[in-house]
């Protein structure tokens, strides 16, 4: 299973930003797909996911400002930041769960400057 995470960078507080994540090696159409986020000094959190319902779930401090999608035909899963503030300054990863064991890409930094 690997995941590629894509879209950091830099943006002011108040701009957007959009994350891709490339999934292989899974039945991605069949899969929950997840964006959780690392800030320094605390724990890694749930972002947002998206059922292969398309149901989505997003924590509470990013509902109305955040969006997860996905796209099956390409095993892609994206998450569309608006109205982006300081505190969403993080390492963004990838994740989905398969066989009962986690994995995640490799990070991708967003900072938030004020």
């Amino acid at each position: 299973v690997q995941l590629q995470a894509s879209g950091g960078g830099l943006v002011q507080a108040g701009g957007s930003q959009r994350l891709s994540c490339k999934t292989s090696g899974i039945a991605f159409k069949f899969h929950r797909m997840a964006w959780y986020r690392q800030a320094p000094g605390l724990q890694r959190e749930l972002v947002a996911e998206i059922a292969s319902s398309g149901a989505t779930n997003y924590t509470d401090s990013v509902k109305g400002r955040f969006t997860i999608s996905r796209d099956n035909a390409r095993n892609m899963v994206y998450l569309q930041m608006n109205s982006l503030k300081p505190e969403d300054t993080a390492v963004y990863y990838c994740s989905t769960n398969y066989k009962g064991e986690r994995y995640w890409g490799r990070g991708t930094q967003v900072t938030v400057s004020s």
